[in-house]
């Protein structure tokens, strides 16, 4: 396996758990709770582990796929939710 294509998934679960500590905090100082920083700690660990299981042992890109299935929902619900209320504040107020 290639030290580049490692850093390249390891980059990847590093992303995947900024996106899920970015969209599940509610301010800026809940970034550094204890849930988050294991999800940015153990983030590009997974990465790492899922890309020696694809390079060494033929790991199937189906089971990524299961579980980007599993958690896409979760990421575009947060993803609304958030939004949510700026769209419905902004209506409640039509002179601005």
């Amino acid at each position: 396996m290639a030290a580049l294509e490692a850093l390249h998934f390891i980059g990847m679960g590093l992303l995947g758990a900024l996106i899920y500590a970015l969209c599940w905090s509610k301010s800026w100082g809940e970034l550094k709770s204890f849930e988050n920083v294991r999800h940015l700690v153990l983030g590009p660990i997974i990465g790492y582990l899922y890309s020696v299981l694809h390079a060494n042992y033929s790991f199937p890109d189906l089971i990524m796929a299961a579980v980007a299935g599993y958690f896409g929902v979760d990421f575009v619900q947060s993803l609304f939710e958030r939004l949510r209320p700026r769209a419905e504040g902004q209506a409640a107020q039509p002179g601005r």
